[in-house]
């Protein structure tokens, strides 16, 4: 029976509190417990204060506590979070359905971004914030140090974009939409520029390519930028996402949403994973071969950076379409054989692909950016999904993402410590 079947003889009518309770072996209480937690739905009839309930969620709730009391103690359920942005299956991924790299390459950031949170798309558009948000933002920034990390000062950015925004406690899908056209353009045009010639208009990627290198943009290098943002959009509920969703449950505003998500966007194991990748394809150029890059990494201990991806059995589908797009950039042709390099000396032991975080170091260390600009693009990136994400639990009911704990401290009554 599939999660929302309806349970049999049950089918055309809902369940009262009584027949949800017998049929998950709990009592009355716990049901109730369950609707708190978010783990069912329930209904009031017209004309009842009685509650009922969706037989096919009950059966999958159900289904769900015979597979966790069948597994070991502590072990939990897979967090499951129905959604309708991101699905990836056989080493693809959708976004609202559609490829997500056919759409990508084909279409800019912001339509994408649209896409994600509407399913509508809207060709030609771009974001331009207000000149006053953007001031305030970028005094902001400017005012940090200059050792500052590229997520710190989107971070501070986003905060600085809120102070500003009187109306952001303002949850209804219109004012979202509105915070995200906004929030976006003004967390790249905030970023200062390498040299000192402000692009704040036109398509984002343009804007923020002179916030990542001081070399002359091109359109073939132009537009794997936008690809790779496009392609970096959304990637279902990775670590900064669940963050999201668990701000957006509490009804944090937009903006302070995208700051959870920042702030697990900064660990090593997430958005920094390309800065990585960066360094070591700078070694192997300047070695000439992989072979002893590869071995001083394992040697001390080290992941090889930028291979493999858990999702995905082959290789991943974003780094894919961006090692195509690069092959038409010249100046790329130096990082594109090593990292085929690498990829080559550890399939000996080990048959990793790779991943898009190698792929955006090629784009990096071919365009004459810092170890960091992978970290930025990805971070600006993303903050499209973040919001999609958000607008999703926003339709939610509150704080339902709140799982129970399984305590496994000293069992009470314990004395008090003297």
């Amino acid at each position: 029976m599939r999660d929302h079947e309806p349970v049999a003889g049950l089918a055309g009518r809902r369940l009262t509190t009584k027949e949800t309770a017998e049929l998950l072996g709990v009592k009355p209480e716990t049901v109730y417990a369950y609707v708190s937690r978010g783990l069912l739905s329930s209904r009031r009839e017209p004309g009842s204060r009685a509650s009922t309930f969706e037989p096919g969620e009950v059966a999958a709730l159900a289904r769900r506590n015979r597979r966790e009391a069948a597994g070991s103690p502590g072990s939990g359920g897979d967090l499951s979070v129905r959604t309708h942005i991101t699905l990836i299956e056989q080493d693809r991924y959708y976004f609202r359905g559609v490829d997500a790299v056919e759409l990508a390459t084909h279409r800019s950031y912001e339509e994408v971004a649209e896409w994600l949170w509407t399913g509508r798309l809207t060709p030609g558009i771009t974001f331009s914030p207000p000149r006053s948000t953007v001031e305030i933002a970028r005094r902001a920034v400017d005012s940090l140090s200059e050792h500052c990390s590229p997520v710190d000062r989107l971070r501070v950015a986003a905060i600085a974009a809120a102070a500003e925004d009187p109306l952001r406690f303002d949850l209804s899908e219109a004012a979202v939409l509105n915070t995200a056209r906004i929030l976006i353009p003004t967390l790249v045009t905030a970023l200062p520029p390498v040299l000192n010639d402000r692009q704040d208009d036109g398509p984002l990627a343009r804007r923020l390519w002179g916030r990542l290198t001081g070399r002359p943009a091109d359109e073939a290098s132009l537009h794997v930028l936008d690809t790779a943002l496009a392609l970096l959009a959304d990637h279902d509920l990775a670590a900064s996402t669940l963050a999201v969703r668990v701000a957006a449950s509490a009804r944090a505003h937009a903006y302070a949403a995208v700051s959870a998500g920042f702030g697990v966007l900064e660990g090593p194991l997430h958005g920094a994973a390309s800065g990585l990748a960066h360094r070591m394809l700078l070694d192997v150029i300047d070695q000439g071969t992989a072979v002893p890059v590869i071995a001083g990494e394992l040697r001390a201990g080290r992941r090889i950076a930028g291979l493999g991806h858990r999702l995905y059995q082959g290789e991943d589908p974003r780094a894919r379409a961006l090692f195509g797009l690069l092959e038409q950039v010249p100046a790329a042709e130096p990082a594109l054989l090593a990292a085929r390099d690498i990829v080559a000396t550890t399939a000996r032991h080990a048959p990793l692909h790779a991943n898009v975080d190698l792929a955006l170091a090629v784009f990096t260390t071919s365009c004459g950016m810092p170890a960091t600009a992978g970290e930025t693009i990805f971070a600006v990136a993303r903050t499209a999904g973040w919001i999609a994400h958000a607008l999703e639990e926003y339709g939610e009911r509150p704080l339902r993402m709140r799982p129970s704990g399984h305590y496994v401290g000293p069992r009470p009554p314990q004395p008090v410590p003297t």
